[in-house]
């Protein structure tokens, strides 16, 4: 993902807060916003990164992606990992939502485990999606992994 010391990151579906955890050790001077549908799991995310959120470099939302609201050109790395909405559905309103909160170089990563080297069909799904929304997508795949590292395209 290529994190510096000072961006701005947002995880979306960001669960117990292990990644946050990984990515604190690089934000020495930025700042991770996390968010979960989920209460519960935003919950022990925040019990596991207090030292973060009392030091302001981790901030945790109990909110679904398509209900948040940030300010435009807030980050600038978007991670998600192993959230199925990217290759479920046409996340139409999701993504524009994200081209929005990226910053001008700003990248988006979407990462899997799939169970089945199958997965290449859910990350080609998704890597439409991107591209039908105005985004410029890279896709690795390994096995069961896939990342997909997407940029607006203009940017």
């Amino acid at each position: 993902m290529g994190c510096r010391s000072h961006d701005r990151v947002l995880e979306i579906g960001c669960g117990r807060g292990h990644a946050v955890a990984l990515l604190c050790e690089i934000l020495t001077e930025g700042k991770i916003t996390a968010m979960d549908r989920s209460a519960t799991a935003i919950a022990a995310a925040i019990a596991l990164n207090a030292a973060a959120v009392a030091a302001g470099r981790a901030e945790f939302r109990a909110v679904t992606l398509a209900e948040a609201d940030f300010a435009r050109a807030t980050f600038d790395k978007v991670l998600a990992v192993n959230v199925n909405l990217f290759w479920t559905r046409a996340p139409d309103k999701e993504l524009e939502l994200l081209r929005s909160w990226l910053a001008p170089g700003g990248e988006l990563f979407l990462c899997w485990e799939f169970p089945s080297a199958q997965g290449a069909g859910a990350a080609e799904r998704a890597s439409r999606s991107l591209e039908a929304a105005g985004f410029a997508v890279r896709t690795k795949m390994a096995g069961r992994l896939a990342c997909l590292r997407a940029r607006p395209r203009g940017a």
